[in-house]
């Protein structure tokens, strides 16, 4: 066992003994899960999985889906076009509140019921089938295998269903939905019903984390900013009206499904995947609460903590025949390409005129090209030759 599957398991062992909390009663087959199941795991950067606990147990993706819709919507419509029908503001209500703008009927976000629901009644296709086809190939893009639906839990979902049906009624009454309802819920009824594991949660979770991109795959699976446009709804929605206790605690974009399993995003790091089926009255399994609770204090993964690669980013000062040669790597935010300028000036200033200075910026090019173009600048009046390598 590594020494990261050994502090998985650790954290997992930790949070067994809770016993708080009671399955999602209200649909009669989440009802029946066994409350004892308990899973995690973690994708980084080079597509490991490190799955601890019930990794192989099936369970639906319920509320889960919705992140991933929402970039469906985005890739079909733009942001412009998908805003204009759902709202991007936490509603501090229920899950399935009635949050609709009292002159508009927009729902607050799209990760509460009715915001769904208004994603989902976006997503075209000629039927039901035709649009579910759509949402499960892109959901399986993100977990990177071949997802089906339970035909079961969606025949469940669907009798239990008519909280669901009233929104997306009120909501065609004023407009924001322009499909029949039945179309758009049971669409949304199916999306809920894709079966996953916690390993499938996690490649999905760190497809998002990496800007779209699979690292398990090496499919590019949706474009960075749809990528960054859904994590940030996540950071300030995904967990309902518990989002604000969960960004002061944990400080990550997640989501949360009734069936238990919750997602989370350390951008640029890992995405997480946790799975216990009891519930807290937010609608948020409890003990994956407590765990991923656990990981973001013990690896410093709360976005506002301070990170000290952005601000001092890896930098190498190597002579050559030509003169020397600064190498940059790592992040170069604003804090970071302060400190190069500074390191630029410095040996600019010992350096007779006419000399060359060499810039290798070679892995920063793409990701940083407005910090580039400060550090090019920097030099346009000096007499001092500048060679940036991109």
């Amino acid at each position: 066992m590594d020494t990261i599957t050994g502090l998985l398991r650790g954290a997992l062992d930790e949070v067994r003994p809770l016993g708080d909390g009671a399955t999602a009663s209200y649909i009669p087959e989440l009802a029946e899960a066994d409350p004892e199941r308990l899973a995690l795991s973690v994708v980084g950067p080079r597509g490991r999985v490190r799955s601890v606990g019930d990794e192989d147990a099936e369970f639906t993706i319920q509320s889960m889906s919705k992140p991933f819709v929402l970039a469906l919507a985005l890739v079909d419509h733009g942001r412009d076009a998908v805003f204009a029908k759902v709202g991007a503001e936490p509603s501090g209500e229920p899950f399935n509140a009635i949050s609709l703008e009292a002159d508009t009927g927009r729902p607050a976000n799209p990760l509460i019921n009715a915001g769904a629901i208004a994603t989902t009644a976006l997503i075209g296709g000629d039927d039901v089938d035709a649009r579910t086809a759509r949402i499960v190939e892109l959901l399986s893009a993100f977990a990177g295998r071949s997802l089906w639906i339970d035909e079961s839990v969606y025949a469940s979902e669907s009798s239990t269903g008519d909280r669901n049906r009233a929104l997306a009624h009120l909501m065609r009454s004023y407009g924001v939905i322009d499909v029949p309802v039945d179309l758009a819920v049971e669409t949304y009824f199916r999306q809920c019903s894709v079966l996953v594991t916690v390993r499938d949660l996690a490649v999905m979770a760190s497809t998002l984390a990496f800007g779209g991109w699979n690292p398990v795959t090496g499919e590019r699976v949706v474009s960075e900013a749809v990528a960054r446009d859904v994590l940030s709804i996540m950071a300030s929605c995904g967990m309902y009206d518990y989002s604000g206790q969960w960004m002061l605690r944990v400080g990550l974009p997640a989501k949360s499904g009734v069936s238990g399993g919750i997602i989370a995003v350390a951008p640029s790091q890992f995405g997480v995947a946790a799975f216990s089926p009891r519930l807290d009255e937010y609608g948020n399994s409890v003990r994956a609460v407590a765990i991923v609770e656990r990981l973001s204090e013990r690896l410093g993964m709360h976005l506002l903590e301070p990170h000290e690669n952005l601000a001092a980013p890896a930098v190498s000062v190597e002579g050559t025949a030509e003169g020397p040669t600064i190498r940059l790597s790592g992040e170069l935010g604003f804090a970071g390409t302060e400190r190069v300028l500074l390191v630029l000036r410095e040996l600019a200033s010992g350096m007779p005129e006419g000399a060359t200075l060499t810039l290798d910026a070679r892995e920063l090019a793409r990701t940083h090209p407005a910090a580039l173009a400060v550090l090019e600048g920097e030099f346009e009046g000096l007499p001092l030759g500048l060679r940036l390598q991109t």
